[in-house]
């Protein structure tokens, strides 16, 4: 936010001109009523013990001398000695030249400093067709390495195949078991197996691909059974995610960590640092060293290693491979594991490096009514079926909505309603609306003014100023988003904004103003649609010109 940037830099000139340093806890901030000014400071009661002063007289000090800045227009004391700013409207104003000169790039920071950041998310075992709960951690997954990428850092996502384990064990015996059901076999149903229509469907595959599968002995159908389902599995997710709109930028093997070595390497390493000991034919890790209530078996005494184990030697693969920072996003089931997770990383010499985001629930509605849903019986709306009806837009949007970590209520009937109640349709429809603006000034022969003094100038009114405050709030919410990795505050901005925008509708004219504030109007919600544009391009929703 450039009011913040230039408050900032001015008082600390005043404070350095009084010898005094910048308080520790010193706060720049808009303040929640505008009849405040636009930005309130506490730096005054700050300095009461370094000045010697009382925070008030301190107040007063510094108002006298920000009275010199001319882009501040007012300065008024509140309270013990509260510092409130009212800047000049040719300040604001020019923030549609800030706006029109960045392009793009509006919003963009080296906040980052190009520190390399790593985010896995999805990473759903390749059992099933992806669901909706995976969807709401992919649009946040990929939304998060966009605003990352805006802030200044350098990027990397990924997508942990769980290709090893039971539950693979147990796709290839539901898949044998369908094979044999279609060759009318009649097996013995299995204890524990999916049951989704799909897995016939794989079976059906399986069965061309391998003419002599049902001839093969159990152990070596059940792995070619395995593979094939883990092939079109992941292939339809990949298909998935990219019409959602996401990418994985590496698809890492979990089966990998054993076959070369890392899983072994990890365990070494954890024996040098004395944190990895072997007791009655098992590897325990010493969990207990870190707050756990005891310590861990990384590998079983009948050779078989552990889940921690593989997720142990795969976050110390991702430290090796150069990240500053990982980001792993969990759905929330798995906040127990959370603790022992960063234990492992400080185990490994990784403490802070290690961030994990909790993914809640997605009630899936038709109408009001709750949908079942649930992989291994079949019964479930995939991720597909969704986009297929309401769009990827919309699924995005929603998603993305509310914190990753609070629950979250899809109806797919609202979500495809073209109404101000729809907040997807809603802020797209702005954008669309200023579009739709600029096409009748078009055929008016009406042209958008260019950002300069004069132009700016006529953007005077308390409408004007108040978007235009609001459009230079943007910078400072993609830098809030990538510090608290949370990019629902990008569609809280989005909202306002929209909500800014249609209230400017109702209260300015615009085609039928005065042709040279019919320009700079013009030139305003220019602005406007290139924020929402930015904006919504960082949650991976697009940004129509109708609707």
């Amino acid at each position: 936010m450039r009011a913040k940037l230039h408050l900032e830099n001015t008082l600390k000139k005043i404070l350095a001109d009084n010898g005094w340093k910048w308080p520790e806890k010193a706060v720049i901030e808009p303040p929640k009523d505008k009849k405040f000014g636009d930005m309130s400071a506490n730096v005054a009661m700050m300095l009461a013990k370094q000045a010697q002063k009382a925070p008030r007289q301190i107040a007063e000090d510094i108002a006298a001398a920000a009275r010199n800045d001319e882009l501040i227009e007012k300065i008024e004391i509140a309270g013990p000695g509260f510092l409130n700013f009212t800047f000049a409207p040719s300040f604001w104003q020019d923030t549609v030249s800030v706006i029109h000169k960045a392009g793009d790039d509006y919003g963009s920071s080296n906040m980052g400093k190009g520190a390399r950041v790593q985010v896995e998310y999805v990473s759903a075992n390749p059992t099933g067709p992806l669901h909706i709960g995976h969807g709401r951690g992919a649009a946040l997954g990929d939304s998060l390495c966009r605003i990352l990428e805006k802030a200044g850092y350098d990027v990397e996502a990924e997508y942990y195949v769980n290709d090893a384990g039971r539950q693979m064990l147990i796709l290839g015996g539901s898949i044998l078991y369908r094979a044999r059901e279609i060759k009318g076999l009649n097996p013995p149903e299995p204890e524990d197996y999916y049951r989704g229509e799909y897995i016939r469907d794989i079976a059906e595959v399986a069965l061309q691909r391998h003419p002599d599968l049902l001839d093969k002995a159990e152990e070596e159908a059940t792995q070619i059974c395995k593979l094939v389902g883990i092939d079109i599995i992941l292939n339809g997710i990949k298909e998935d995610l990219k019409a959602f709109g996401v990418r994985h930028d590496v698809w890492f093997s979990e089966k990998s960590l054993v076959d070369d070595g890392m899983v072994e390497e990890t365990f070494g390493d954890l024996r040098k640092s004395g944190l990895g000991f072997d007791q009655d034919g098992a590897f325990w890790f010493k969990a207990t060293e870190f707050g756990d209530d005891k310590d861990r078996v990384l590998r079983k005494s009948n050779g078989d290693t552990t889940y921690f184990a593989s997720d142990i030697a795969y976050h110390d693969n991702k430290f090796k491979r150069g990240f500053d920072h990982v980001i792993d996003i969990w759905g929330a089931d798995h906040h127990g594991y959370i603790p022992r997770m960063m234990a492992a990383c400080e185990a490994l010499g990784r403490k802070g490096q290690l961030a994990v985001i909790l993914v809640n629930l997605v009630n899936l509605l038709r109408d009001g009514e709750p949908i079942a849903m649930s992989t291994r019986a079949g019964q479930f709306e995939t991720l597909k079926d969704v986009v297929d009806e309401v769009g990827s837009d919309a699924a995005r949007f929603m998603f993305l909505s509310r914190k990753s970590d609070s629950g979250l209520d899809f109806d797919l009937e609202l979500v495809k309603q073209k109404s101000m109640d729809n907040p997807v349709y809603y802020v797209q429809y702005a954008h669309a609306r200023v579009c739709s603006m600029k096409r009748k000034a078009a055929k008016q022969q009406m042209r958008m003014a260019e950002p300069n003094r004069d132009s700016q100038a006529l953007l005077n009114t308390e409408h004007d100023l108040d978007i235009l405050k609001l459009l230079d709030q943007y910078p400072d919410f993609v830098e809030a988003a990538a510090r608290a990795e949370s990019p629902h505050l990008i569609s809280i901005f989005l909202r306002d904004l929209a909500s800014s925008l249609h209230r400017y509708y109702t209260n300015c004219h615009v085609l039928s103003a005065e042709p040279a504030v019919c320009a700079a109007r013009l030139m305003l919600l220019d602005s406007v649609a290139g924020v929402i544009r930015n904006g919504l391009a960082l949650l991976g929703v697009s940004a129509p010109e109708r609707m």
